[in-house]
């Protein structure tokens, strides 16, 4: 368990903030495209919408309980959040569902592209700068600010945090198993009747249980590379440890 300090409990705020925002945004990404699609379920329980208070209320538990225990535990959240469909329309329509399901990711990466923009911006202007080396068990040193004081105190971490968190949420939701959105997502590449068949198969809750599991376990072997290839990107002869 990481040690309490007021330092601790500042970021971690930043942290909660970040997460809520981001995991706000997805939700409500996967019910807009829902609603474009022609289903209104998650439009009319609320969650096209940036207030994160449907999201919470559907999914308490993930959204609250679980982010705070991920920090107080590792230094880091996790946490879910759900978007109600409706299963007939899925069946019906299986090409929008899967532009539904990828809408949530696309959220994500496009959140952790403005977070890019914004450190290059603040390194452009000189408030910013890239550190020596960069671990995943302290991500919110990605960005530095020369004199973390004021604004940049909260913007440098702030900033940090939504490139690192996006960039996981996005690609961890990617993986094409249950219930993951790649699971649903992958069908956009079916034909109608293979996804019907495929969408079926993947309905049943023991494959969301294999797949979860199966996601945990490769997931870290996954995104270590995908995340040293976008700090590399974002600060070129970064060293990642």
């Amino acid at each position: 368990m990481e040690q309490v300090s007021g330092e601790f409990l500042a970021l971690g705020m930043i942290w909660y903030i970040v997460f809520l925002f981001s995991t706000t945004c997805h939700e409500a990404s996967h019910a807009l495209a829902a609603k474009i699609g022609g289903d209104r379920t998650a439009f009319e329980g609320g969650q096209v919408s940036l207030n994160p208070m449907p999201h919470m209320t559907r999914e308490p538990f993930g959204m609250l309980v679980v982010p705070i225990l991920s920090y107080m535990l590792g230094g880091w959240m996790i946490g879910w959040a759900s978007a109600h469909y409706d299963p007939f329309w899925q069946q019906r329509y299986p090409r929008r569902a899967a532009v539904m399901s990828l809408a949530g990711p696309a959220a994500n990466f496009t959140l952790a592209f403005i977070a890019a923009l914004g450190i290059h911006a603040g390194m452009a202007a000189g408030v910013f700068e890239a550190p020596a080396v960069v671990s995943f068990q302290k991500i919110t040193q990605v960005v530095e600010p020369e004199t973390a004081s004021g604004i940049l105190h909260f913007a440098a971490p702030f900033l940090s945090v939504l490139f690192f968190l996006n960039l996981l949420l996005g690609a961890f939701n990617l993986l094409p198993v249950p219930p993951l959105d790649g699971s649903t997502g992958v069908t956009l590449f079916m034909s109608e009747r293979m996804a019907h068949r495929f969408l079926e198969v993947m309905g049943d809750p023991s494959f969301r249980i294999a797949g979860l599991m199966a996601a945990w376990l490769i997931f870290d072997r996954l995104f270590d590379p995908i995340f040293s290839i976008a700090l590399n990107v974002l600060y070129p002869g970064m060293n990642y440890q």
